[in-house]
């Protein structure tokens, strides 16, 4: 019995040292130097991809308030799968409770633009066999991150070069009470200003004609007028865009459905 249970012990320390070799899942701690500390960030790697010359797109998922950076592959672990059949890296960061990726202008603590479209790209790129510039990078984000997706983007044309968003606050004015925005941007009848230009609806103007984008949206979902406000404005200023409205609330059941189409739309532009 007991050399049974020796050998039990042996194989189960081989199995996990099996699983932790061939993983594709790292949880990378990256340090931010605008925040002055530690960000957790889960990034998903194709099958084999240690043995692949090639080089990968990326895509940077980003999560909604209430969530972390485990929150997409906990609720839709298909995303790995995707991640082999699209032959992407998948990079999931961790944004904080509510910071609607900005870098929030009276809170150092929230610097989460600098992090994401300086930091952690830089890192990413050097740690993992990237395509290191626009032709390879796309970012999306559900509700908060489906804001912070398009915001990065629309701000950072020279980074991304396909931006996503499913159920985003595209216009978050009409919220000013909720998700602690205010505690970013500061209290919306002092800061007005502020809030106009933070505002992703607002940011159409920056966009230069070559970024691709989709965002989708549930009839159901507090976010739906707001989405088919940021779809008009972009038809009025000629913006070449893909827009889906369907059934669905703010919930996963929408989302991992709504990430298929986004998948699909970031591979057609990656070539794949």
């Amino acid at each position: 019995m007991k050399d049974l249970k020796k050998n039990f012990a042996i194989l189960l320390i081989s199995l996990l040292f099996i699983n932790v070799a061939n993983s594709q899942i790292d949880t990378l701690m990256v340090f931010s130097k605008a925040m002055n500390k530690n960000i957790p960030n889960l990034v998903i790697t194709p099958e084999n991809d240690a043995i692949q010359n090639e080089k990968k797109p990326v895509l940077y998922l980003l999560h909604g308030v209430g969530g972390t950076y485990t929150d997409w592959l906990s609720k839709v672990p298909s995303i790995k799968k995707y991640a082999n059949d699209f032959n992407i890296i998948i990079v999931c960061p961790d944004g904080g409770n509510s910071s609607w990726y900005f870098d929030s202008p009276i809170d150092n603590t929230m610097k989460y633009e600098t992090y994401i479209s300086k930091e952690l790209i830089e890192i990413i790129d050097k740690k993992y066999n990237t395509v290191s510039d626009k032709k390879g990078r796309a970012i999306a984000g559900l509700s908060m991150g489906g804001h912070g997706a398009l915001y990065l983007a629309f701000k950072h044309q020279n980074i991304w070069g396909a931006c996503g968003s499913m159920s985003g606050g595209v216009d978050i004015r009409p919220f000013h009470n909720n998700w602690d925005i205010s505690m970013r941007l500061g209290p919306f009848t002092d800061n007005i200003e502020t809030w106009e230009e933070n505002t992703v609806i607002n940011l159409v103007y920056l966009l230069k004609g070559n970024l691709k984008i989709i965002f989708d949206c549930g009839y159901d979902d507090f976010f739906y007028q707001v989405n088919k406000e940021l779809h008009q404005k972009l038809l009025e200023n000629g913006v070449s865009h893909d827009y889906i409205e369907r059934p669905g609330g703010h919930n996963w059941d929408y989302w991992s459905n709504a990430i298929k189409y986004h998948l699909v739309y970031f591979n057609d532009y990656f070539g794949g």
